[in-house]
């Protein structure tokens, strides 16, 4: 079963939005997403200083099975990305909530209204 943390919200495409103190939101792929792809071999991040738009594609997760797109869930530029994951795929598989991908300054904050609750999510999953 998976699980999904209260502290943060979701994308319909398996990707959860932490917002931080500061006002960035940290991202990440969710606990179904990393079960559903099985054991993960090779992430590819997005390019610090780059922007992106909700919804656009901007990494890749790559499995033993699979590989699959990871999407913005808001629409910003890209902050900081998490090269502990690069360098070590399966900290996701450990830990999906912990191992996080990236981290966006949006540009609309509203649209951060617009993702799922936990409950929302895992009842659509």
């Amino acid at each position: 079963m998976s699980q999904a943390p209260n502290d943060r919200k979701y994308s319909a495409e398996h990707q959860w939005a932490l917002p931080e103190a500061d006002g960035t939101i940290t991202v990440g792929i969710t606990d179904f997403a990393q079960e559903t792809l099985g054991d993960l071999v090779f992430v590819q991040l997005p390019d610090v200083g780059s922007t992106v738009q909700a919804n656009q594609q901007v990494a890749v997760v790559e499995s033993v099975k699979t590989a699959s797109d990871v999407f913005a869930p808001m629409s910003g530029q890209i902050i900081a990305v998490n090269d502990a994951v690069a360098d070590a795929p399966e900290k996701i598989n450990e830990d999906a909530y912990a191992a996080w991908l990236f981290k966006i300054q949006p540009s609309h904050l509203a649209e951060y209204d617009g993702l799922l609750s936990a409950d929302a999510y895992l009842a659509a999953n």
